[in-house]
């Protein structure tokens, strides 16, 4: 398993960049013996400056893209947090290490 962190990176991609709202995000994975990434559980902070932890995530896809020549790892996945379904785009950024969240 991968241990939880926040990238220091705060640079965003130039060029073909990602459109919507981004959050930061710490994410535990699991990488399978094949190299597969899958997300297990996320933390990102809220509009009042909490933590939140999102266990429940359930993947619908996920796709190898570039964004200005960064490789990264995207997956479209619906969030269960608080009664509430959430639908975004978990970005992991391979070269960075790490972890976005995006909603468009």
């Amino acid at each position: 398993m991968m241990a939880f962190g926040i990238g220091t990176n705060s640079q965003k991609p130039t060029g073909n960049s990602i459109r919507g709202i981004q959050k930061k995000i710490a994410c535990e994975c699991w990488f399978t013996s094949t190299g597969k990434i899958t997300p297990l559980m996320l933390k990102v902070e809220d509009e009042d400056g909490l933590i939140q932890t999102i266990r429940q995530i359930k993947v619908h896809s996920q796709e190898t893209k570039l964004y200005a020549g960064i490789p990264s790892v995207e997956y479209d996945c619906t969030l269960f947090m608080e009664n509430r379904k959430i639908r975004g785009w978990l970005i992991y950024y391979q070269t960075e290490n790490r972890w976005i969240l995006n909603f468009r």
